[in-house]
């Protein structure tokens, strides 16, 4: 590790290129990461993953809220009001639903929340998706104490994903409800992965909400992801009305880009564009990118353009509410109850009656930017894609310069906010 007093590395001395053949095969996920195919995905997964690029008949991913409680109120997201009338799963249902999740050909669960961490029993729950071959992702707001963090990871959770739209601590604790001092909470929940996660077979990366107060700010979250070995992946804000209520918007008109806005988030866009070719670790695709800008603009995405123009819920990914209830997505409740956990769901999943009533929901959708639906599909329909992921991902995994101190990553973030340098977005 490089003394916070010396010039940052450039993204190449943290990632590398490195042949095929010298560094061994490398598998790119669904989501648009990747990362050595033998360090980090099992055989199973990977098997999973390909059977689904190959029949898009698999729901690989699967969203699954775990909870509606959360200790944070953050502007951008309004699931843990819209989900607060449903109960959580007790562990033996959620036993039930990692078994009929294995059983219908699930490769990789996100569980999310609310916040996660504020279920005692979560190594529980990621233990038993693990151990029937499903790989866990978790994400987190950061607030979760060392103590937690340590379990999660002895349970099987080496894969994990922190939210952070700025390095600068007075725009997060704004964003997340006016909580003081929630930004330095997550950076101590950085830190703390950090030391736990084993180096090799894991992943990390920051999320970044794009809005109208962080648009200068999205480039140095980058820069800083790649200082520390994080990845990093950003989506739009998303708001709606309420006369359309969706989980995870917000009701705040307030948030959505002004027209004379929309130039400064095309100068975003391009720069950290540039910036991923340059080396550093983004994973949002080309085509998510230039979606970016239509979305922000209320023009129709292309995202979904070959698959009828709606997303591929329930046959490539779909989420679960915190009862073990099925849903399209975060967004859309189907509007008739069908549990996961129940013992007929592989039955329900693959019910032509029950297909149709997705694709009715998600029809009606104008469509989503919230990363992992949008690239899933993006990955497995667009050959453009397919071919851009393997240029930019046939690498070495980057260097993870782990373990870090909470007072080495603010070091690094300061310096970072304090480069005199262009930044997309400024006026």
């Amino acid at each position: 590790m490089r003394s916070i007093g010396l010039p940052p590395p450039g993204p190449r001395d943290i990632l590398r290129p490195n042949s095929l053949i010298s560094r061994g095969a490398f598998f790119t996920d669904a989501m648009g990461f990747a990362t050595r195919g033998d360090m980090f995905f099992s055989a199973s997964t990977k098997l999973k993953l390909l059977r689904a690029a190959l029949f898009k008949d698999t729901p690989i991913y699967v969203q699954f809220f775990v909870t509606a409680r959360c200790n944070l109120t953050c502007t951008s997201c309004n699931v843990i009001y819209a989900n607060s009338d449903v109960r959580e799963c007790t562990l033996d249902e959620v036993k039930r639903i990692a078994d009929n999740l294995a059983e219908v050909g699930v490769a990789i669960v996100l569980l999310t929340g609310g916040e996660p961490f504020a279920r005692k029993d979560l190594p529980e729950i990621i233990r038993e998706f693990e151990t029937r071959g499903i790989h866990v992702r978790m994400q987190t707001n950061g607030m979760a104490t060392e103590e937690q963090i340590q379990r999660a990871i002895e349970f099987g959770g080496h894969d994990i994903s922190i939210s952070l739209d700025s390095l600068w601590p007075e725009t997060q604790n704004k964003r997340n409800g006016g909580f003081a001092g929630s930004w330095e909470k997550a950076v101590q929940a950085m830190a703390n992965f950090t030391k736990h996660l084993p180096k090799d077979g894991s992943f990390a990366s920051l999320g970044c909400v794009l809005q109208r107060d962080n648009l200068t700010h999205v480039e140095d979250v980058i820069r800083f992801g790649t200082e520390i070995g994080w990845f990093t992946s950003f989506v739009p804000i998303h708001v709606t009305d309420n006369l359309h209520p969706m989980s995870f918007r917000s009701f705040d008109q307030s948030l959505r880009f002004k027209p004379e806005e929309y130039p400064k988030v095309d100068a975003v866009v391009e720069r950290i564009r540039q910036m991923r070719k340059e080396g550093y670790l983004l994973y949002d695709s080309d085509q998510f990118l230039d979606d970016v800008k239509r979305f922000v603009r209320d023009e129709p995405t292309t995202w979904r353009s070959k698959h009828g123009g709606v997303c591929d819920s329930p046959f490539l990914y779909f989420a679960i509410l915190p009862n073990g209830e099925f849903a399209p997505c975060v967004d859309h409740r189907l509007g008739t109850f069908a549990t996961v956990a129940g013992p007929e769901f592989k039955k329900l999943y693959h019910d032509p009656v029950f297909r149709e009533s997705v694709r009715r929901k998600t029809s009606a959708c104008p469509g989503c930017m919230f990363g992992s639906y949008p690239e899933m599909t993006i990955t497995m329909r667009f050959l453009a894609a397919k071919l851009q992921r393997t240029k930019v991902f046939f690498t070495s995994p980057p260097k993870k310069p782990w373990p870090m101190t909470y007072e080495q990553m603010a070091g690094i973030a300061e310096r970072i906010r304090n480069e005199r340098r262009d930044r997309a977005g400024v006026a």
